[in-house]
């Protein structure tokens, strides 16, 4: 009796252990636990009972309205009904933890809150297992869950400011962050392209600051324009009516008002805030613009006011100010912003940024509401109470946390959702970088650099939709779906950060969801991917990777296109010579994937051992000091994965052949972007040599040479014998006046280097 208690016992166990895996409620619960007992059946006959004045079962009928085709009874007072779905208010659960629990058994389910904002969170999962189980029509299983998130900002941002999306377009947006129990939109309204928020003080704001007469088409390195006149803005009863959208789905909003940069649109309006006095209009291109507001008596009395009307329409704590990419130039330049720096006794341009965003936090502490801003308020000194949300690599919020100042952690390492997340061929035009799904999943908001009493400061994270290369909603949806699922759980509370397998599989059974809801979400998971390697003996390998386990990839290497009777990946690829793989997932003949295409040119040097003195940013590794020699090239006009980018570092690497081989020629791949802050390097220097201890330098090749050859460096060598090679692709520093990002760090990218 014993033995088959102790079966069962293990038996149930991994039962549950199972489900946990692969029912697709994402963000995953905390615990979830299936139940050796007969499901639940939703049917017409079915009674939601909650307490009078309950909003949320409302919800909880609608989504079975949409999900199940008919509309419950709702009924304060339980009937002698068998069966039926509960909200029950729990004054035992933490109050301020966001719990819920969910129990199932054959007659009832019962979602357990201490308040509404856990029954909506009940009814988010809820929603998931119905849509799961109403697809295979099968009743709902027996089971207990219990949950609560780890992170009080779970967010995601929407920028309107370079394209703008009607409010339609908005609570979608809403309510993909509520399906994921994200509880934070943070808005994005003003910027050089566009001022979109109504300011009844000053209306020119909108009548002129909210339309451009044309906007950029291709990527900002094609520097081309379509001619269109573009705009739209959202007036204040706007603002209002999405804001209430939010509050009922339990999301704060909160706005972003660019200041002291970012702000050529409010200038195109109010010229006099400026420092020059203009003329200007509303920026047309984008990228960095050197035109800022000018921290006067007046300039400080025209924002307070603008801010006095903005902050009645949003009850969040916290206001965003921006603060981030404020070129000093005009200051600099400004006989009023020197007299000022004068008489506040600041250092330099830096603290009267400080000095302004100080002024501003006085103003909205007084209105009981808080700063947060991008973590280039930091420069300078921070002012006494803000918040910062870091997005230059996670060093910021380090800083602000060790500071005891909360933080808000976005970097673009894993938060930029206008990245690439797939094939740059197959996908359309982003900004550059490369984000994929598994990237997203892998953050850890909490620096390993944190103690734990300064882990308490990190308040959790968000993803940043920057909209340039997003000119229509549809366009949104692909960049920011699925990502912002893997951030959800990322925030929700992870048991691993590194359990990508279990939450993709989730992800391939919830995609049904989405589905019906009709979003256009990005299909980059179900590409076959290709993992570069070098072999034992120094070749490329090439691992194929399917989004699906069960499915087949079939590959072809001579320029055909791949069918379920091309040759089937069972082993690593060996690539010799210069060829072109194609590859897709098949299920039987269906083909499953978008077709993978890869061309590879070898060299000398392709798959050999090479590393490097400083290693590359988190934002654009690619795959580390091998992209150097794993003879794929980068797109110059997609700057994706193929890249590794340095921010203010020199890109030193050192290349071993394995054996003393003649060498004619090396070529090295550089990148020019100025508007992304990408410039060629001051110069490269290539040296070689046979023992690798002596080093005859036989170029410094100068910037002027690098620019004449559009950034493919080719070094000429005298029939040499050569073992190792060392290239120094010295970084530009800190970007010149004049230009986007000045007085930023300049990045450095760098591809194949090429040894013949």
């Amino acid at each position: 009796m014993l033995r088959k208690i102790a079966f069962l016992f293990l038996f149930l166990l991994s039962y549950s252990i199972n489900a946990q895996s692969t029912l697709p409620i994402i963000p995953k619960p905390k615990l979830l636990s299936l139940k050796e007992t007969p499901p639940f059946s939703i049917t017409k006959q079915t009674i939601l009972i909650a307490p009078k004045g309950n909003l949320e079962v409302q919800y909880l009928q609608e989504v079975i309205q949409k999900q199940l085709g008919f509309e419950l009874e709702i009924n304060p007072v339980p009937k002698k009904s068998i069966n039926s779905i509960t909200l029950t208010l729990n004054p035992l659960l933490k109050k301020d933890s966001e719990e819920y629990k969910i129990n199932i058994n054959s007659k009832e389910i019962n979602i357990e809150a201490f308040n509404s904002t856990g029954h909506f969170y009940g009814i988010q999962t809820l929603n998931q297992l119905i849509e799961y189980y109403s697809n295979t029509n099968s009743p709902i299983p027996a089971l207990t869950i219990k949950d609560q998130p780890k992170f009080k900002w779970r967010g995601m941002h929407l920028d309107v400011a370079r394209h703008f999306f009607p409010k339609s377009d908005i609570k979608k947006y809403i309510d993909y962050l509520a399906l994921y129990k994200m509880n934070v939109f943070h808005w994005h309204l003003t910027d050089d392209q566009g001022w979109r928020i109504e300011i009844k003080k000053y209306p020119k704001l909108t009548s002129i600051g909210a339309f451009r007469k044309e906007s950029m088409v291709g990527h900002y390195n094609e520097q081309r324009l379509d001619g269109k006149p573009y705009g739209g803005f959202y007036t204040q009863e706007d603002i209002k009516e999405i804001v209430a959208y939010a509050k009922q789905k339990h999301i704060t909003v909160v706005p972003e008002i660019e200041m002291p940069g970012h702000a050529t649109a409010a200038l195109a309006a109010y010229p006099e805030f400026s420092c020059t006095g203009g003329p200007f209009e509303v920026g047309t291109k984008w990228g960095v613009l050197d035109d800022v507001f000018c921290p006067n008596e007046n300039t400080m009395r025209f924002l307070k006011e603008v801010l006095d009307e903005v902050l009645p329409l949003f009850p969040s704590e916290y206001i965003h100010i921006g603060g981030d990419e404020c070129p000093k130039t005009r200051w600099h330049q400004c006989a009023k912003c020197q007299a000022l720096i004068q008489k506040e006794g600041l250092k330099d341009e830096h603290e009267l940024q400080s000095y302004f965003v100080s002024q501003i936090e006085k103003h909205i502490n007084n209105k009981r509401k808080k700063i947060i801003g991008w973590d280039e308020i930091l420069e300078g000194g921070l002012a006494p109470n803000a918040a910062v949300m870091s997005w230059r690599g996670t060093e910021g919020g380090i800083a602000a946390a060790k500071a005891k100042h909360f933080v808000v952690m976005s970097p673009g390492s894993h938060c930029y959702f206008d990245h690439y997340q797939g094939e740059q061929k197959t996908e359309p035009l982003a900004i550059g970088g490369y984000t994929p799904l598994e990237t997203v999943y892998d953050f850890n908001p909490i620096p390993t650099e944190l103690s734990a009493e300064e882990s308490n400061y990190i308040l959790g994270a968000q993803g940043n939709v920057w909209t340039e290369y997003m000119e229509d909603f549809a366009k949104v949806e692909y960049m920011a779906m699925p990502r912002m699922a893997a951030l959800s759980e990322v925030l929700w509370g992870k048991d691993s950060y590194s359990n990508y397998a279990n939450f993709k599989n989730r992800l391939l059974l919830h995609f049904s969801l989405l589905d019906k809801m009709k979003v256009n979400y990005s299909k980059a998971l179900f590409e076959v991917k290709a993992n570069i390697s070098a072999s034992e003996n120094h070749l490329l390998q090439v691992e194929l990777v399917a989004a699906n386990p069960s499915s087949s990839i079939f590959y072809t290497l001579d320029e055909s296109q791949p069918t379920s009777n091309s040759l089937l990946f069972a082993k690593p690829i060996t690539i010799e010579k210069n060829t072109t793989l194609k590859a897709a997932s098949f299920e039987g003949a269906t083909q499953k994937s978008a077709i993978l295409e890869q061309k590879f040119e070898t060299h000398l040097a392709t798959a050999a051992t090479v590393s490097l003195k400083e290693e590359p940013s988190n934002s654009y590794k690619a795959n580390g000091a091998f992209s150097l020699v794993d003879g794929m090239y980068g797109d110059r006009g997609k700057f994706g994965r193929d890249w590794i980018g340095f921010s203010g570092k020199d890109a030193i690497a050192t290349i071993d052949l394995g054996s003393l081989k003649k060498v004619n020629s090396i070529t090295i791949d550089v990148l020019s972007s100025p508007a992304s802050w990408i410039y060629y390097p001051k110069q490269i220097t290539v040296s070689y040599s046979e023992n690798g201890i002596d080093y005859s330098t036989e170029r410094n090749i100068a910037v002027q040479e690098i620019e004449s050859s559009k950034g493919v460096v080719k070094v000429e060598i005298p029939s040499a014998y050569i073992r190792y090679i060392k290239v120094n692709a010295f970084n530009q520093g800190k970007i010149a006046e004049g230009n986007p990002g000045a007085g930023e760090p300049a990045w450095l990218f760098i591809d194949e280097i090429k040894v013949e």
